[in-house]
């Protein structure tokens, strides 16, 4: 296979609808082609090409003969569009609650087949070493947005600090605090609030991307999420397949490739600052959690 340089087409959202002619699929040639040939490559959505280990997992393709187009967005909202009408083949951007509000919101059936890393969110203090040492009745931050106030509150409750409602979802908000049954008052603050705000508080759950700035790494979290367990499925990001090309064996091949390339996996936790835990969920597991968020997607809208 000859097939080793990186195609990178960067899509602008107008560029995104121009494409609909422009399938793997959406000519004779292309048809007549297998999937992942040179003439017929396949079409991964990413936001972030320009990332090195995006070179290296289309190499580690090409080794094993698939030809691998990256088409880089600049949007978050643009990749499950052009996959939905089949100007992707696969993309990989996203967990599963995001690809879960966009199926309900879209009336589409986008569907996982495997999972890349998670992002663990942690919680942090300037004063105690331990979640055990935080005293009863202080006050713990948490962001007041809504995808990771639910997160941040799932994990208050898994550190034991916390008691949510019907234990707890993706869409759970601070009224699901069981106060009676919790440790610690919780506050929402806006998250680019929050470390700044830590010494005025016992701990604080701060996102991944303020950490920097707060002087603070990974590794001064007392706490974080953990990915193995189940209430973390939902932050699993993932490549995302239309619903009849789960099972299509070049692209599950990929997912493969990326998951037992060292190399790959090394640059996407760099890149992350050390944070990403690289995941290996069962597609099986995936597709469940999607259903099951998908689910409660449409009770919050309700």
């Amino acid at each position: 296979m000859t097939f080793r340089a990186r195609t990178v087409a960067s899509l602008s959202a107008v560029a995104v609808l121009a494409l609909a002619g422009c399938a793997s699929g959406a000519s004779d040639d292309s048809d007549a082609a297998a999937l992942g040939s040179e003439s017929n490559p396949v079409r991964m959505g990413v936001v972030g090409a320009s990332d090195a280990y995006w070179d290296v997992f289309v190499d580690a393709a090409a080794d094993e003969d698939i030809a691998v187009e990256l088409v880089d967005f600049t949007e978050y909202t643009q990749p499950n569009p052009a996959l939905a009408e089949g100007e992707l083949d696969i993309n990989q951007f996203q967990h599963i609650i995001y690809l879960a509000d966009y199926n309900v919101s879209a009336g589409k059936d986008l569907q996982p087949i495997g999972a890349t890393v998670t992002y663990p969110l942690g919680l942090y203090s300037a004063e105690y070493g331990d979640v055990a040492d935080i005293p009863e009745g202080e006050t713990v931050l948490v962001p007041n947005d809504t995808t990771n106030q639910a997160r941040a509150l799932l994990l208050l409750q898994s550190s034991g600090l916390i008691t949510l409602e019907e234990g707890g979802s993706p869409f759970s908000t601070l009224d699901d605090v069981i106060e009676d049954e919790s440790a610690v008052e919780v506050k929402g603050l806006d998250a680019a609030l929050i470390a700044p705000s830590l010494p005025d508080a016992a701990a604080a759950v701060i996102n991944n991307d303020f950490l920097e700035s707060a002087g603070l790494t990974s590794e001064d979290a007392i706490a974080t999420d953990d990915p193995a367990d189940p209430s973390a499925r939902p932050y699993v990001n993932i490549f995302a397949t239309r619903a009849d090309d789960v099972d299509d064996e070049v692209l599950n091949q990929l997912v493969e490739i990326y998951q037992a390339n060292d190399e790959v996996l090394e640059g996407v936790i760099q890149v992350s600052g050390g944070t990403a835990v690289v995941a290996t969920t069962p597609k099986d597991e995936l597709q469940a959690s999607l259903a099951e968020v998908e689910e409660q997607v449409r009770a919050a809208g309700e």
